[in-house]
């Protein structure tokens, strides 16, 4: 389905990121693999993503940092060939004992520091990879959303909602800015999804969300990924623009 293409995964150390670049690669495609830090999970990933005969790369780059971003796309445009594939993944979600704090009680700097991972660094990957793939002629970007962009949740916060639904209005943008390059950008918004940042909440919090998921059960990575690698396809060739939810039937809109 993947055969020769090239993807970039940014936040691929742990949860839907790390799911995401195994799918791609049991689907085809070499992998260039980006985090913060690794730690013990990067040799097992590698160890992975290579068992099924293709390239992968590691990059270890903070993606709010413009310069760190703009060196780590190079590297990677010269390692693999170039890109084909961006996922824009990485993202945080700062809790205190499992909670948010209340905006009334965010530090600012607590604020900067979501904006600048989880929406800025969208737009800085974009920003580096969208000229090789239009020099390329083919291209699929997706980006990470949230339920908590669409409806309002007392828990991720006002910094990690806000730059999620500003996730979604970089998505629109940039697919109607791309599109007539053969590059098709659009989103996903997950709702509670197996993690390690769902396990932050604690078992109490997510006990008591669960009675709102109508399907009955939170969501797997696999589930995220699996159509992800349907958008970032040769398959999908009309899906352009759109934000997909994922959440069990929690945000029905």
């Amino acid at each position: 389905m993947l055969k020769g293409k090239r993807a970039l995964v940014t936040g691929a150390s742990r949860g839907i990121g790390r799911a995401v670049a195994i799918s791609l690669a049991q689907a085809g495609a070499d992998v260039a693999v980006n985090d913060i830090k690794f730690e013990d999970s990067c040799d097992e990933l590698t160890k992975i993503i290579e068992g099924y005969g293709n390239r992968v790369g590691v990059y270890t780059a903070d993606i709010a940092n413009r310069q760190q971003v703009s060196k780590m796309i190079d590297e990677i445009a010269v390692d693999f060939g170039g890109i084909d594939i961006l996922i824009n993944n990485a993202g945080i979600s700062p809790k205190h004992g499992g909670l948010k704090k209340p905006i009334y009680e965010m530090e600012p700097d607590e604020w900067e520091r979501v904006i600048q991972v989880n929406l800025t660094g969208a737009f800085y990957c974009t920003r580096y990879v969208a000229p090789i793939m239009i020099k390329g002629g083919w291209g699929r970007i997706v980006n990470i959303s949230s339920m908590a962009a669409r409806v309002y949740s007392p828990i991720p916060g006002a910094h990690y909602c806000a730059s999620k639904a500003g996730i979604r209005g970089l998505t629109w943008v940039c697919a109607g800015e791309l599109a007539k390059f053969n590059i098709l950008v659009n989103a996903v918004a997950p709702g509670r999804i197996y993690s390690q940042m769902m396990a932050e909440i604690g078992d109490e919090y997510n006990r008591e969300i669960l009675k709102t998921v109508p399907i009955g059960k939170f969501g797997e990575v696999e589930d995220v990924s699996s159509l992800i690698k349907f958008l970032v396809s040769e398959e999908n060739t009309y899906i352009v623009g759109a934000t997909i939810d994922i959440n069990g039937g929690r945000a029905m809109l």
